[in-house]
């Protein structure tokens, strides 16, 4: 007999997921269908992302397997209650780092918006004439702060994240950080799809070991782009919730993301369109399909 949800005690809860107890050394993080954008949670949600997302996850922590993860236990565990079965994963309590790990291998987003104003991004220096969507010499680690809703992450430097958790451990963020994103990135290659940018969080367990926390290489968490479609200098077709952003940001909306208000409720087509690319983000970075993943939408 599975749990019920109400039988673990409810930590916290986020934009996208929420957490719970299920002892002391493990947790239940629950993945929900909001989406959220410019640091808002959006209304209505998408159907079913909550399971696309932990089925991504699930799938990437499986293909990187000798990168420590936090998993405690199956997507089937039968510590997960039925209905939020698909899209729960039984983790292990970390101390987790207050930063968001972000890897960049193509300059877009507020990456292209730092470079535009400065050269730089997170204090990274770049070559002179990159455009929209440029691809970079190297990737590179640009960490962020992580924002309560409605608050803006920003983004901060090496060096900032050196200062609030020692330079040792700074180090050890990067270089894990740029290694999951280029084996990440050089498969989603072999499936046709370019991985512009990620972002990951980290923990650390008892034993001080650095741990892939949280939701990994999603389209909530990534930027995925048709390598058949990607052309330097404009913005790109992608698999991810771009689509969302570029809608709010149209004169659609009629919504200004910079006074202050609340963004509008999301279009139907818009809400359909948002599923569709997410799923196929599965689909084709997996092999299998999402039918067959455990759960249905609630």
């Amino acid at each position: 007999m599975r749990p019920e949800l109400s039988d673990y005690s409810h930590l916290a809860g986020g934009k996208v997921r929420e957490i719970y107890e299920v002892d002391d050394k493990t947790l239940l993080l629950v993945a929900s269908d909001r989406i959220s954008a410019f640091d808002y949670s959006l209304e209505p949600a998408i159907p079913d992302k909550g399971r696309i997302l932990t089925a991504t996850s699930m799938f990437f922590f499986d293909l990187l397997s000798d990168v420590p993860n936090h998993l405690a236990g199956p997507i089937d565990d039968e510590r997960i209650p039925e209905d939020v079965l698909g899209r729960a994963m039984v983790v292990k309590r970390l101390d987790m780092v207050p930063f968001e790990c972000v890897a960049r291998g193509y300059l877009t987003g507020s990456g292209k918006k730092e470079y535009d104003a400065t050269g730089r991004v997170c204090g990274v220096k770049l070559p002179d004439g990159l455009e929209e969507a440029s691809k970079l010499p190297e990737p590179i680690f640009t960490p962020a702060t992580k924002a309560e809703q409605g608050d803006h992450d920003e983004n901060v430097t090496f060096d900032f994240v050196a200062n609030k958790v020692g330079s040792e451990l700074a180090g050890r963020l990067r270089d894990a950080t740029l290694e999951v994103y280029t084996r990440a990135a050089e498969y989603a290659e072999t499936k046709g799809i370019i991985l512009a940018d990620t972002k990951f969080e980290f923990g650390l367990d008892e034993g001080g070991e650095l741990v892939l926390a949280d939701e990994v290489l999603t389209p909530d968490s990534s930027r995925y782009w048709p390598a058949d479609g990607y052309e330097e200098g404009k913005n790109q077709p992608s698999f991810d919730k771009q689509y969302v952003r570029n809608w709010l940001k149209s004169p659609k909306s009629g919504w200004d993301p910079s006074d202050g208000s609340l963004p509008p409720e999301l279009p139907g087509s818009v809400v359909e369109a948002t599923r569709d690319r997410y799923i196929e983000a599965y689909e084709r970075l997996s092999g299998r399909r999402f039918a067959d993943w455990p759960g249905q939408h609630a």
